[in-house]
C-alpha cells in the first residue's frame, strides 16, 4: 500500500557509470551490515528506519541497472545478522526467511496474481492469511517428543542465538505441549514483542542511571539478549505465534489452521488475524490496521499478509509474507521476518 512516509529511491541511475555504481555498491554494502550489526545484535540503532529503507533502496535500483555488479555481500542475499559471539550458536533446520514490502496497492495485486500462477489455480478461489506486523524479535521453539528443548533467535536466518533458558521466562512460551496431536518434532516461530505502556514504563525505570531504549522493538530485543536470564523474566515480554519451521506432521493443512492449533496448545496468537478473500480485502485489511495503529497497545507498524492458505484442494502455499505499507513510527527493517 502507498506510504506517506517512504519514498522510492532517487533518481540519477541513467548518468551512474559501471565503475561508479561498483564504488557505491561496495560502500552500500558496508555501510547497510554495520547498521545491521548494530540493529539485530547490539540493539542499539543509529538511523532512523526511513534513513536504512533509503540505503536498501539505493542499492536495490543500483543492482537492478547493474545486475553484473552485485556483490557477494550484498543486502539483497543477505537477512539480518550473524548470531552475537556471546551466545552459542543454533542452526536453523528450516532458514528463516526475511519479509518483503510494498509500497504501491498495485503490489499487493500483483502480489495476488503471481500466487496464483505460482500455485497453478488461476479459477479456483484462493484465501490469504492477514495480520499485523508486530514490531518484536523473531525466535524459534523446538519441541521434541512435546517438550521445549531449544529457543533461538533469527540472526541471519540459517543460525540463530541459543535463548532458550531467557525464553523460558516467558508466561506466554509452554514448556510442553500436552496434546495428542504435536507432532514428535515441532518448531513453532513467533515474535517476542513489549507492549507500548511496558515500554515507556521500562524507560522511566532507567533514567535512573542506565541508558534507555530507543523502541519498544529494541527494549524487546535487548530484554530478550540477556547472559542473566534473571533480568529477561524481570521484563514484561510476550510472544504471539504465527509460523512453523520443522515438523514431523502438520496438524492442520491451512495457515489459519495452524494458527488456530497454536492456540489450541496454549500459545497466544495475534488476535487481529484475519483471513482474506482477495487482494481488495488485503488493502482494506491493511488501511484498517492504519487507522487504528496509534491507538494500539501492542508494537504493530503495518499490515502483513503470512501465507496463502486453504482452496478448494486445501492446498498450503509456502510463500512469504509481503509487509503492505508502514507507520511512521516503525522501527521494523522492512527486510525481516519476522
Amino acid at each position: 500500500m502507498p506510504s506517506q512516509h517512504r519514498k522510492r529511491p532517487a533518481s540519477g541511475l541513467d548518468s551512474l557509470t559501471p565503475t561508479q555504481a561498483g564504488r557505491e555498491l561496495k560502500r552500500l554494502a558496508s555501510s547497510i551490515a554495520a547498521h545491521d550489526r548494530r540493529y539485530y545484535q547490539e540493539d542499539a540503532p543509529r538511523i532512523s528506519d526511513a534513513e536504512y529503507d533509503a540505503l536498501r533502496d539505493r542499492n536495490a535500483a543500483i543492482e537492478a541497472r547493474f545486475p553484473e555488479l552485485v556483490r557477494p555481500d550484498s543486502p539483497t542475499r543477505h537477512v539480518g545478522a550473524a548470531p552475537a559471539s556471546r551466545f552459542a550458536k543454533v542452526p536453523h533446520r528450516v532458514p528463516v526467511l526475511s519479509l518483503d514490502s510494498t509500497v504501491e496497492d498495485k503490489d499487493v495485486v500483483q502480489f495476488t496474481e503471481r500466487t496464483r500462477r505460482l500455485l497453478k489455480l488461476l479459477r479456483e478461489s484462493i484465501s490469504f492469511v492477514a495480520e499485523p506486523k508486530i514490531d518484536g524479535l523473531s525466535v524459534s521453539l523446538r519441541y521434541e517428543g512435546g517438550r521445549l528443548i531449544q529457543g533461538a533467535t533469527r540472526s541471519d536466518g540459517t543460525e540463530g542465538e541459543d535463548v532458550i533458558a531467557n525464553l523460558g521466562t516467558l508466561a506466554d512460551v509452554p514448556a510442553r505441549l500436552g496434546r495428542k496431536d504435536v507432532p514428535a518434532v515441532c518448531e513453532v516461530r513467533g515474535e517476542v514483542f513489549m507492549n507500548k505502556s511496558d515500554f515507556l514504563t521500562l524507560n522511566e525505570r532507567q533514567r535512573t542511571g542506565r541508558a534507555l531504549f530507543a523502541n519498544p522493538r529494541n527494549a524487546a530485543a535487548g530484554s530478550l539478549r540477556q547472559l542473566d536470564p534473571r533480568i529477561t523474566a524481570s521484563r514484561p515480554l510476550h510472544l504471539f505465534a504465527f509460523a512453523w519451521g520443522e515438523m514431523s506432521v502438520l496438524p492442520a493443512d491451512t495457515q489459519s489452521g495452524m494458527e488456530r492449533w497454536f492456540a489450541a496448545c496454549g500459545f497466544k496468537i495475534n488476535p487481529l488475524t484475519t483471513v482474506c478473500q482477495s487482494a481488495e480485502a488485503l488493502l482494506a485489511f491493511h488501511r484498517a490496521i492504519e487507522r487504528s495503529a496509534e491507538r494500539s497497545t501492542t508494537t504493530s507498524t503495518a499490515s502483513s499478509t503470512r501465507s496463502i492458505v486453504s482452496t478448494g484442494r486445501s492446498v498450503l502455499a509456502t510463500c512469504h509474507a509481503v509487509r503492505v505499507g508502514r507507520s511512521p513510527t516503525s522501527s521494523r527493517r522492512r527486510r525481516r521476518p519476522r
